[in-house]
Formats: structure tokens, C-alpha cells, sequence
């Protein structure tokens, strides 16, 4: 989300070559002329409020300096009290604690930590019951550090004793914040080059899939796959 792709409503306006989600990496630099990180993921929340500094610098000559300053003020407690919310579904909580942004933050250092696949871990925690299943050692096979996986593991089983969900209605929540099939870019890519030979075919294949991402489907597992290696040298700019 670079300051030039953000509209007035706060929404980019950018598809963004999202490769962070691949091997999970909070320092992924989304644009490859970005060379100092300016706009890297972990930097976007602090992006968001220069990018309201900007507009507020914009629109001096119609706001006070106090109102825009009341204004820019509320940003970071506001971006949290939102940001919590929506992260939440994903870790099938029906809603958020005061300790659960300790949660999240831990989750996502294991996975940064051992460069798991963001949406493949999210999908397959949706089925993690709240009690050992034998879809722990599926998702303990993710990790390099298996010790730090299960640490979060039980801190994250501790907080699922205070839900009322069963694990059944958990579940399915959870699949339906969490897609099975993203537009990852050597998707992207081979669909890109088939179309360049005169085959759409793939094109086809791959918008059916991702028109209904939630649900799983026999003909689309190869969507729902790991990338292949090569796929990590796969170089786009923020606007490709």
C-alpha cells in the first residue's frame, strides 16, 4: 500500500505482488524499486498514518492544524481496535480479549520464524481441534521449531477454553475466513504465459477456483499446493 495507491477512502487501489504470503515474512518488500523497505508489510500501519499525514498536509488550507492533528490522533487507537476484530475469524475467536493481540503477534513470529506458508497454515489450523487430533503433527510438520509451534499451540488451546463454540461451528467459521486458493504470482504467472501462447484455458481454471475460494474442490488441489521453488525468484513491481 504505497502512498501513491491508497485511495481517499483508505482502500489501495493495487492488486500488490504479495510473495510475503508464500514463506510467511513480516519484512517482505511488496515492490522491487523499493530498495530501502520503506513499504515493507510490517511497515504498512505506519504507512497508513503518513499516508493520512499526506492528505492532512493536502487539505491544510481547508482544516485546522488542530482538527487535522485531532484527527491523525485517533488513527493508531483506531486502527487497532479494528485490526484485532478482523484477525479474530481467522484464528476462529468470536471475539478478541485483552491478551489476544499477544496471541496473534506470537503466532505470527512462529510462522516468520519458520517461513511457513501463511495460507496453508491458516486453512489447516481451521481444522486444530481444541484438544489433540491428529491434525497436530499435519501442522507441527510446518514448523523447523517445532517447540516453539506447540508452546504457541498451548496458549492458543488455553484460549479456545474460554469460547462456547463447539470445534464443529469453530471449524466452519474459520473456513470461511480462511481461502484455500489465493492468487499466489506463479499462478499468476503460468496462466500469464499460457494466455501469451494462445491457451486461456488456465485463466479459466484458475478465476473458477478463485471465485470461490473458501470452498474446497477435487479439481483445484493443485492450487492448494505449496509453491514450487522457482516460484520464490518471481520478481513483479507493486503495480504488476
Amino acid at each position: 500500500m504505497n502512498t501513491d495507491n491508497m485511495s481517499i477512502l483508505g482502500l489501495t487501489i493495487d492488486y500488490g505482488p504479495y510473495g510475503f504470503l508464500d514463506a510467511y515474512d513480516a519484512h517482505f518488500i511488496c515492490n522491487h524499486t523499493d530498495e530501502g523497505g520503506r513499504y515493507a508489510f510490517d511497515r504498512q500501519p505506519s504507512i497508513g498514518l503518513w499516508n493520512c499525514n499526506a492528505l492532512a498536509t493536502a487539505l491544510s488550507s481547508l482544516v485546522s492544524k488542530e482538527d487535522a492533528a485531532a484527527a491523525l490522533g485517533a488513527y493508531q487507537t483506531a486502527f487497532r481496535d479494528t485490526y484485532l476484530p478482523l484477525l479474530a475469524p481467522k484464528f476462529g475467536l468470536a471475539e478478541t480479549r485483552d491478551t489476544d493481540a499477544a496471541l496473534f503477534a506470537d503466532c505470527y513470529t512462529a510462522l516468520q520464524n519458520g517461513r511457513v506458508d501463511h495460507t496453508i497454515f491458516f486453512r489447516a489450523l481451521s481444522s486444530l481441534g481444541a484438544s489433540s487430533t491428529a491434525d497436530d503433527d499435519r501442522v507441527a510438520a510446518m514448523f523447523v521449531n517445532r517447540g516453539e509451534w506447540y508452546d504457541w499451540q498451548r496458549a492458543y488451546r488455553e484460549r479456545l477454553t474460554l469460547e462456547t463454540r463447539s470445534d464443529a461451528e469453530r471449524h466452519a467459521a474459520m473456513r470461511r475466513a480462511n481461502p484455500v486458493y489465493v492468487l499466489r504470482n506463479y499462478l499468476a504467472q503460468q496462466a500469464i504465459a499460457a494466455a501469451e501462447n494462445g491457451d486461456y484455458t488456465e485463466i479459466a481454471r484458475l478465476h473458477a477456483a478463485l471465485r470461490e475460494p473458501f470452498d474446497e474442490r477435487a479439481e483445484c488441489e493443485a492450487y492448494a499446493q505449496p509453491p514450487p521453488d522457482w516460484a520464490a525468484h518471481i520478481e513483479v513491481s507493486c503495480s504488476s
